[in-house]
């Protein structure tokens, strides 16, 4: 297993960021994977999804391999400096500005561990997203296009949504109680749309200090715009939602009743997911796929499933 390090980015010089870099064995060509947390899980919890890819590759080539944890997330202790001085520090910076992070620190590592000169342009990249990960995969490529060979979406956070609206308003003059699953009374709805407003609304800031507010409109749609990868054609897209029975149960830990994720938020999510398998061209993109027995965090339910998907796109690829 790869050791923690810590690097300064050239753009961001006071503060330091942990990464882990793994050398490439084997690889057929110069290729980069990297993996992007979510909110909930630092860089630690793709440690089994890696060991298992590896050993799925030993015969077949395997990519460099980078882990991080952004500013003010896991082993990162350092703020973002960009935060100091800020109004609200759990809303210091935005989902561009982590990408611009990424995009500077792709280059440094390129060019530091794998000796290529201008290597943010000249190494094509492969990049695997948990939650808001893939916000910023998807941001990443629009960002830079043609530098993106492929992406691996994980029950990607739902960008252009409020999760609220998700649910209807019990306090709407249409509302129909009768449309609500058996024997679950009207104040269960409110007080979900409530729980999730508290939790989960993109006004609710972070320890991170990473803001959600922009993505409803960085990310407007699921289903666009198209992506371009390197030469012209679209990059391979493998999208994966959660198991729904498994999230259904992990959410009701939380507090929302099972039959109204089940009702309401499984069939969103899977809409949502349909649509980011049209950001690339029809014979590029695989899923939307059901991970077994996964809950919202993907690679620590179920990081055998994520190894497999990823040793299938890394096979088109290198």
């Amino acid at each position: 297993m790869a050791e923690f390090q810590l690097i300064r980015l050239a753009t961001k010089p006071t503060a330091q960021i942990c990464y882990s870099f793994h050398p490439p064995v084997s690889a057929a060509k110069p290729v980069l994977l990297v993996f992007l947390n979510g909110l909930g899980l630092p860089q630690v919890s793709w440690v089994a999804t890696i060991a298992q890819l590896k050993e799925l590759r030993q015969k077949t080539g395997i990519p460099a391999i980078l882990t991080y944890d952004r500013f003010g997330q896991g082993q990162t202790t350092d703020r973002d400096p960009q935060d100091e001085g800020a109004a609200d520090a759990m809303h210091g910076h935005d989902c561009l500005s982590a990408v611009r992070d990424l995009r500077q620190l792709v280059a440094q590592i390129i060019g530091d561990k794998m000796g290529l000169a201008d290597g943010a342009d000249n190494v094509a990249l492969v990049l695997v997203g948990n939650s808001i990960g893939c916000a910023l995969a998807r941001l990443y490529c629009q960002e830079y296009p043609g530098t993106v060979a492929g992406l691996l979406l994980l029950d990607s956070v739902l960008a252009n949504s409020d999760f609220v609206s998700v649910f209807p308003d019990p306090d709407a003059e249409d509302f129909d109680p009768a449309t609500l699953p058996p024997g679950v009374p009207p104040q269960a709805l409110r007080a979900t749309r409530e729980g999730t407003r508290r939790i989960f609304h993109p006004d609710v800031g972070n320890k991170e200090g990473l803001s959600r507010k922009s993505l409803r409109t960085l990310l407007p749609a699921s289903d666009g715009p198209v992506l371009q990868g390197p030469g012209g054609r679209g990059p391979f897209v493998t999208v994966v939602g959660h198991d729904f029975e498994a999230f259904a149960e992990e959410l009701a830990k939380m507090g929302p009743p099972k039959p109204l994720t089940m009702m309401y938020t499984n069939p969103y999510w899977q809409r949502y997911n349909e649509g980011l398998a049209k950001i690339t061209e029809p014979e590029r993109s695989k899923g939307p796929l059901h991970a077994p027995n996964a809950g919202h965090f993907i690679q620590k339910d179920n990081p055998a499933f994520v190894a497999k998907e990823l040793d299938e796109l890394l096979s088109k690829i290198l």
